[in-house]
């Protein structure tokens, strides 16, 4: 056992609020890592705000960072010292895991969000009392972090821990949705609806494999600010008329389309901005979305769900990092950074627009 810091929920919705807990030493397929940073998604506060009770109190977190301070016996991909980044969960045997598609694992609803590890133990405890962890694999809003050795990627030590975080989630959900499912040809139009964290990566991801044009769709003038030095030809506001704007600046409609804000009526109107036979890729967490289903049958549409960027983060993430040491995936434009203890301000930020990626640092 050591003692680590951790942001605890105590009941669905209910705050972050810092703890000392204990954390036992890794099994023998884990790995301790000790945090050096993890991005804030809108994941984590969504599933904390609907979290059952009966999992609480829980630690959530999916982006981390950070060192390899110990691995179990049976270990071999990392070693004390190497920087990784945490990724999610997979079981690494089934037919998905077996085809490179781990985001669609058969375990994936047991590993990433049952509260603990697939046994129904957790490796965290609060007073001796068990405290629910294994989010996505992980639960880094903690100084330390118990993870399951496919679930660690080992990155350059000199890449930084604000930059490696997100790459373990929202990067390679945005780019992973164009280079990995959409896999669009250079010249071919692509829209991004939402210009946050996987939005983002998704326009980078377009605008590195020579797609154009590239509009972004946002309510926030900074962020269409943003997409623009990031090589869009436009980004829009979401008013009326939207429809028919990305129509006009896509020729006729968009090869591809990208809908990230998890909104009903924004995915519907995605359909409208395609041209025939284009593709949508859903990624935002949201209510029920219901289409008209002779509007995409007469328009040849395919719509595709995508988890995680639909990437295997081994192969994957060190992809990112190569366009990010090229300049082509400059996800440290996105970033903003807070220390840990200041959980509850990098959730604001996030919440008022005014910073895309919240990464909290630790000492």
């Amino acid at each position: 056992m050591r003692r680590v810091r951790a942001a605890v929920t105590e009941a669905p919705g209910a705050p972050f609020t810092l703890r000392d807990a204990d954390l036992e030493d890794p099994r023998p397929r884990e790995v301790l890592v000790r945090m050096t940073a993890v991005g804030v998604c809108h994941t984590d506060l969504g599933m904390r705000d609907t979290w059952p009770r009966r999992l609480t109190p829980m630690v959530f977190g999916h982006e981390g960072a950070g060192r390899v301070e110990a691995v179990g016996a049976e270990v071999t991909g990392v070693v004390p010292g190497d920087h990784v980044c945490l990724t999610f969960a997979s079981c690494g045997a089934c037919e998905q895991c077996a085809a490179a598609h781990p985001a669609y694992c058969h375990a994936a609803q047991l590993l990433n969000f049952s509260g603990g590890r697939a046994d129904g133990t957790t490796p965290l405890s609060l007073g001796g009392t068990p405290l629910h962890s294994g989010f996505f694999g992980q639960s880094s809003f903690a100084s330390h972090a118990i993870v399951h050795e496919r679930g660690v990627v080992k990155v350059p030590a000199d890449l930084p821990a604000a930059v490696a975080a997100p790459l373990g989630c929202s990067g390679q959900t945005g780019a992973g949705t164009v280079l990995n499912r959409l896999r669009p040809e250079p010249g071919s139009s692509l829209v991004v609806l939402g210009a946050g964290g996987v939005g983002l990566s998704a326009l980078m991801a377009a605008v590195a494999v020579g797609c154009d044009p590239v509009v972004a769709v946002d309510p926030v003038a900074s962020r269409r600010a943003l997409a623009i030095e990031l090589g869009a030809k436009a980004a829009l506001a979401p008013g009326d008329g939207l429809v028919a704007a990305l129509r006009d600046l896509t020729s006729g409609g968009a090869h591809h389309l990208v809908e990230t804000t998890g909104r009903p009526e924004m995915a519907r109107r995605a359909v409208g901005a395609l041209r025939p036979r284009g593709e949508l890729a859903l990624l935002g967490l949201g209510d029920e979305v219901t289409f008209d289903v002779m509007g995409l049958l007469a328009k040849g549409v395919r719509v595709h769900g995508v988890i995680e960027g639909d990437s295997d983060p081994r192969r994957f993430v060190p992809e990112l990092i190569g366009l990010h040491r090229r300049g082509l995936f400059p996800l440290d434009r996105l970033v903003a950074t807070f220390p840990f203890e200041d959980i509850g301000a990098a959730v604001a930020a996030m919440g008022d627009g005014s910073v895309i990626k919240p990464v909290l640092t630790f000492t």
